[in-house]
């Protein structure tokens, strides 16, 4: 990484962007990587230990593999920046083929530039509750389920006919005792 220390504001809402990691997150979604995969890595939730483990993308690129055997072709070996980025971009897709939704992902300099690894742990959590469906272990809270509901037109212009109290009424409220605005009387 070879960029400039941040400075005022961009140094603040990179403070609050870091703020938002969680280290038992990120213990949480190395052990599931550990078990997915079957490597051997250090189950840390220190953030230097996370973007160490993850930030050349092979191991990420071989969960999706794991899941999803040959959605990632080609995983690159170089530790080269690009291929590197190469490796990690290829897993965010891989996630999405997964249905991890978009909003659930992450850029790639978040992790190769160690900008923003709350959005990684987010990403990962995520396929980790989609990995019941390729019949690995899962991480997270179950996903919920559809739950749609049907009603007729006679249930929908039911309540047509109520007036409810955040339409207008204030059942008799004034606004009398209220003081701002008037002048002190001593």
């Amino acid at each position: 990484m070879n960029r400039a220390t941040k400075s005022g504001l961009a140094a603040e809402a990179h403070a609050k962007v870091m703020s938002k990691y969680s280290e038992d997150h990120a213990r949480e979604a190395l052990a599931w990587i550990k078990a997915v995969s079957g490597d051997d890595i250090k189950v840390d939730g220190d953030p230097d230990n996370f973007y160490e483990i993850l930030k050349d993308g092979t191991l990420l690129c071989k969960v999706i593999n794991t899941l999803k055997p040959g959605a990632i072709k080609k995983i690159q070996t170089s530790k080269m920046a690009f291929k590197c980025m190469e490796n990690i971009n290829a897993f965010v897709e891989g996630a999405k083929q997964c249905g991890v939704p978009p909003e659930e992902t992450f850029q790639t300099v978040d992790l190769w530039e160690k900008q923003n690894l709350n959005s990684v742990v987010i990403c990962i959590q995520s396929l980790g509750r989609k990995a019941g469906n390729f019949n690995q272990p899962t991480i997270g809270p179950k996903e919920s389920e559809k739950n749609v509901r049907n009603f007729s037109e006679e249930q929908l212009r039911a309540s047509e006919g109520i007036v409810n109290l955040q339409y207008g009424s204030n059942k008799g409220a004034t606004q009398s005792g209220m003081s701002f605005g008037n002048t002190r009387h001593m």
